[in-house]
Protein backbone atom coordinates (compact mmCIF):
# COMPACT_ATOMS: atom_id res chain seq x y z
CA UNK A 1 0.00 0.00 0.00
CA UNK A 2 1.57 3.45 -1.02
CA UNK A 3 1.73 5.60 1.79
CA UNK A 4 0.52 9.69 1.60
CA UNK A 5 2.72 11.83 0.69
CA UNK A 6 4.38 14.61 2.79
CA UNK A 7 2.32 16.91 0.85
CA UNK A 8 -0.99 14.95 2.15
CA UNK A 9 0.28 15.25 5.38
CA UNK A 10 0.55 18.94 4.96
CA UNK A 11 -2.84 18.49 4.16
CA UNK A 12 -3.56 16.44 6.78
CA UNK A 13 -2.06 19.13 9.40
CA UNK A 14 -3.88 21.73 8.17
CA UNK A 15 -6.98 20.19 8.77
CA UNK A 16 -6.74 18.08 12.01
CA UNK A 17 -4.80 21.16 13.45
CA UNK A 18 -5.71 24.09 12.05
CA UNK A 19 -5.23 27.93 12.47
CA UNK A 20 -8.21 30.44 13.46
CA UNK A 21 -7.47 32.00 10.42
CA UNK A 22 -5.99 32.30 6.85
CA UNK A 23 -5.02 34.76 4.44
CA UNK A 24 -2.36 35.08 1.45
CA UNK A 25 0.08 37.17 1.33
CA UNK A 26 1.73 37.33 -2.11
CA UNK A 27 3.33 33.80 -2.54
CA UNK A 28 2.61 33.11 1.42
CA UNK A 29 -0.13 31.73 3.04
CA UNK A 30 -0.36 33.45 6.78
CA UNK A 31 -2.27 31.79 9.67
CA UNK A 32 -3.42 33.03 12.83
CA UNK A 33 -2.55 31.07 15.64
CA UNK A 34 -4.16 32.89 18.23
CA UNK A 35 -1.16 31.41 20.60
CA UNK A 36 -1.77 27.76 19.33
CA UNK A 37 1.62 26.84 18.43
CA UNK A 38 3.87 27.25 15.57
CA UNK A 39 1.89 24.82 13.54
CA UNK A 40 -1.16 26.89 13.30
CA UNK A 41 1.13 30.35 13.29
CA UNK A 42 3.58 29.47 10.18
CA UNK A 43 3.70 30.74 6.63
CA UNK A 44 3.89 28.47 3.83
CA UNK A 45 4.93 29.02 0.50
CA UNK A 46 2.43 28.47 -2.54
CA UNK A 47 5.10 30.01 -5.27
CA UNK A 48 8.54 30.72 -5.40
CA UNK A 49 9.35 33.93 -3.28
CA UNK A 50 11.10 37.21 -3.53
CA UNK A 51 13.15 38.92 -0.78
CA UNK A 52 10.28 41.95 -0.76
CA UNK A 53 7.95 39.09 -0.53
CA UNK A 54 9.34 37.88 2.29
CA UNK A 55 9.67 40.91 3.76
CA UNK A 56 6.03 41.86 3.33
CA UNK A 57 4.96 38.66 4.46
CA UNK A 58 6.99 39.45 7.90
CA UNK A 59 5.38 42.58 8.43
CA UNK A 60 2.06 41.55 7.95
CA UNK A 61 2.76 38.49 10.54
CA UNK A 62 4.39 40.99 13.04
CA UNK A 63 1.23 43.38 12.59
CA UNK A 64 -1.31 39.70 13.26
CA UNK A 65 0.75 39.81 16.51
CA UNK A 66 3.18 37.03 15.61
CA UNK A 67 6.54 36.55 15.02
CA UNK A 68 7.83 36.48 11.93
CA UNK A 69 7.43 32.78 11.06
CA UNK A 70 8.04 30.54 8.07
CA UNK A 71 6.93 26.35 7.54
CA UNK A 72 10.22 25.31 5.26
CA UNK A 73 9.00 22.33 3.76
CA UNK A 74 10.35 19.25 1.69
CA UNK A 75 12.42 20.66 -1.46
CA UNK A 76 12.21 24.45 -0.56
CA UNK A 77 15.91 24.93 -0.96
CA UNK A 78 15.74 27.70 -2.41
CA UNK A 79 13.61 29.68 0.44
CA UNK A 80 15.44 28.19 2.87
CA UNK A 81 18.70 29.81 1.67
CA UNK A 82 16.65 33.12 1.32
CA UNK A 83 15.33 33.31 4.70
CA UNK A 84 19.19 32.06 5.87
CA UNK A 85 20.35 35.08 4.12
CA UNK A 86 18.27 37.12 5.97
CA UNK A 87 18.81 35.98 9.55
CA UNK A 88 15.99 33.81 9.91
CA UNK A 89 17.00 31.12 12.19
CA UNK A 90 16.18 27.14 11.89
CA UNK A 91 13.88 25.52 15.04
CA UNK A 92 12.00 22.63 15.48
CA UNK A 93 13.45 20.35 12.74
CA UNK A 94 10.41 17.80 11.93
CA UNK A 95 9.85 14.21 10.71
CA UNK A 96 6.57 13.10 9.48
CA UNK A 97 5.72 9.52 10.04
CA UNK A 98 2.78 7.37 7.99
CA UNK A 99 1.73 3.61 8.47
CA UNK A 100 -1.51 1.80 7.11
CA UNK A 101 -3.47 1.82 9.85
CA UNK A 102 -3.50 -2.04 10.08
CA UNK A 103 -0.06 -2.26 10.66
CA UNK A 104 -0.51 -0.02 13.94
CA UNK A 105 -3.57 -1.81 15.20
CA UNK A 106 -2.78 -5.19 15.84
CA UNK A 107 -3.02 -5.06 19.84
CA UNK A 108 -6.02 -3.70 21.70
CA UNK A 109 -4.57 -1.64 24.92
CA UNK A 110 -5.31 -3.35 28.34
CA UNK A 111 -8.09 -2.62 29.92
CA UNK A 112 -8.45 0.37 31.85
CA UNK A 113 -5.55 1.42 30.21
CA UNK A 114 -6.78 3.95 28.05
CA UNK A 115 -10.37 5.85 27.44
CA UNK A 116 -11.99 7.84 24.87
CA UNK A 117 -13.11 11.58 25.84
CA UNK A 118 -14.80 14.55 23.81
CA UNK A 119 -14.93 17.06 24.78
CA UNK A 120 -11.88 16.58 26.56
CA UNK A 121 -11.68 15.98 30.74
CA UNK A 122 -10.73 18.44 33.16
CA UNK A 123 -8.19 15.97 34.02
CA UNK A 124 -6.58 16.05 30.23
CA UNK A 125 -6.27 20.01 30.21
CA UNK A 126 -4.63 19.52 33.81
CA UNK A 127 -1.75 16.80 31.90
CA UNK A 128 -1.67 18.65 28.56
CA UNK A 129 -0.76 21.91 30.68
CA UNK A 130 1.92 20.40 32.53
CA UNK A 131 3.64 20.10 28.82
CA UNK A 132 3.06 23.28 27.98
CA UNK A 133 -0.57 22.31 26.08
CA UNK A 134 -2.18 25.18 27.15
CA UNK A 135 -5.88 26.86 26.60
CA UNK A 136 -4.55 28.40 23.34
CA UNK A 137 -3.75 24.54 21.86
CA UNK A 138 -7.38 23.51 23.48
CA UNK A 139 -8.88 25.80 21.23
CA UNK A 140 -7.30 24.61 18.39
CA UNK A 141 -8.53 21.04 19.72
CA UNK A 142 -12.51 22.71 19.43
CA UNK A 143 -12.28 23.88 16.19
CA UNK A 144 -11.13 20.61 14.63
CA UNK A 145 -13.73 19.35 12.45
CA UNK A 146 -15.26 16.16 13.10
CA UNK A 147 -14.58 13.32 12.98
CA UNK A 148 -11.94 13.80 16.17
CA UNK A 149 -11.48 12.43 19.55
CA UNK A 150 -9.72 12.87 22.71
CA UNK A 151 -7.75 9.79 24.67
CA UNK A 152 -7.18 9.02 28.65
CA UNK A 153 -4.48 7.76 29.41
CA UNK A 154 -4.40 5.54 32.50
CA UNK A 155 -1.15 3.67 34.42
CA UNK A 156 -0.54 2.63 37.93
CA UNK A 157 -4.32 3.48 38.32
CA UNK A 158 -3.81 6.85 38.01
CA UNK A 159 -4.41 9.73 34.88
CA UNK A 160 -1.09 10.01 33.39
CA UNK A 161 -1.48 10.79 29.72
CA UNK A 162 -3.82 12.33 27.35
CA UNK A 163 -3.61 12.48 23.28
CA UNK A 164 -5.73 14.19 20.78
CA UNK A 165 -6.39 12.66 17.19
CA UNK A 166 -8.21 14.44 13.66
CA UNK A 167 -9.27 12.36 10.93
CA UNK A 168 -8.67 14.08 7.50
CA UNK A 169 -7.72 12.65 3.87
CA UNK A 170 -8.16 9.16 5.31
CA UNK A 171 -5.52 9.78 7.96
CA UNK A 172 -6.01 9.93 11.49
CA UNK A 173 -3.39 12.50 12.94
CA UNK A 174 -1.83 12.07 16.37
CA UNK A 175 -1.60 15.49 18.03
CA UNK A 176 -0.06 16.54 21.53
CA UNK A 177 0.73 13.41 23.25
CA UNK A 178 1.78 13.98 26.43
CA UNK A 179 2.92 11.35 29.11
CA UNK A 180 2.95 13.45 32.68
CA UNK A 181 6.47 13.04 33.79
CA UNK A 182 6.49 10.06 36.16
CA UNK A 183 4.68 7.51 34.45
CA UNK A 184 6.65 7.58 31.20
CA UNK A 185 9.13 4.54 29.73
CA UNK A 186 6.00 2.38 30.86
CA UNK A 187 4.21 1.45 27.77
CA UNK A 188 1.58 4.03 27.83
CA UNK A 189 2.64 5.82 24.87
CA UNK A 190 2.33 2.72 23.22
CA UNK A 191 -0.89 2.23 24.21
CA UNK A 192 -2.36 5.23 23.42
CA UNK A 193 -0.41 5.22 19.70
CA UNK A 194 -2.37 1.95 19.12
CA UNK A 195 -5.96 2.86 20.68
CA UNK A 196 -5.87 6.17 18.02
CA UNK A 197 -5.10 3.21 15.09
CA UNK A 198 -8.05 1.58 16.33
CA UNK A 199 -9.73 4.34 16.75
CA UNK A 200 -8.67 6.01 13.12
CA UNK A 201 -9.47 2.72 11.60
CA UNK A 202 -13.18 2.46 13.21
CA UNK A 203 -13.79 5.91 11.84
CA UNK A 204 -12.48 5.01 8.04
CA UNK A 205 -8.86 6.29 8.07
CA UNK A 206 -7.20 4.13 6.38
CA UNK A 207 -3.44 5.77 7.59
CA UNK A 208 -2.22 6.72 10.72
CA UNK A 209 0.24 9.67 10.77
CA UNK A 210 1.75 12.28 12.71
CA UNK A 211 4.90 14.75 13.42
CA UNK A 212 7.35 14.53 16.19
CA UNK A 213 10.53 17.04 16.02
CA UNK A 214 13.90 15.11 15.41
CA UNK A 215 14.85 16.34 19.34
CA UNK A 216 12.11 13.78 20.54
CA UNK A 217 14.57 10.41 20.07
CA UNK A 218 12.39 8.35 22.58
CA UNK A 219 8.81 9.66 20.45
CA UNK A 220 10.88 8.58 17.08
CA UNK A 221 12.14 5.30 18.62
CA UNK A 222 8.51 4.23 19.50
CA UNK A 223 6.98 5.06 15.92
CA UNK A 224 9.59 3.45 14.40
CA UNK A 225 9.13 0.22 16.58
CA UNK A 226 5.78 0.43 15.16
CA UNK A 227 6.12 0.41 12.33
CA UNK A 228 5.73 3.80 10.89
CA UNK A 229 7.65 4.97 8.28
CA UNK A 230 9.44 8.26 7.51
CA UNK A 231 7.61 10.14 4.49
CA UNK A 232 8.97 13.68 4.67
CA UNK A 233 10.57 17.03 7.06
CA UNK A 234 10.15 20.03 7.56
CA UNK A 235 11.37 22.65 10.08
CA UNK A 236 10.71 26.40 10.98
CA UNK A 237 12.71 29.05 10.02
CA UNK A 238 12.32 32.58 13.15
CA UNK A 239 13.33 36.24 12.40
CA UNK A 240 14.43 36.70 16.23
CA UNK A 241 13.49 40.19 17.05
Amino acid sequence: MRLPSAQTLYDVIDATWPAAEKQQAGPFTLRCGLGGGSRVSAATATAPASIDDIQSASDAMRNMGQPALFMVRGSEDALDAQLAGLGFEVMDPVTLYAAPIDVVATERPPHMAVFTAWPPLAVQAEIWAQGGVGPARLAVMERTPDPKIAFLGRARDQPAGAVFVGIAHECAMIHALEIGDTYRRQGLGLHMTRAAAFWGRDNGARFLTLVTTNANTGANALYTSLGMQVVGHYHYRIKKE
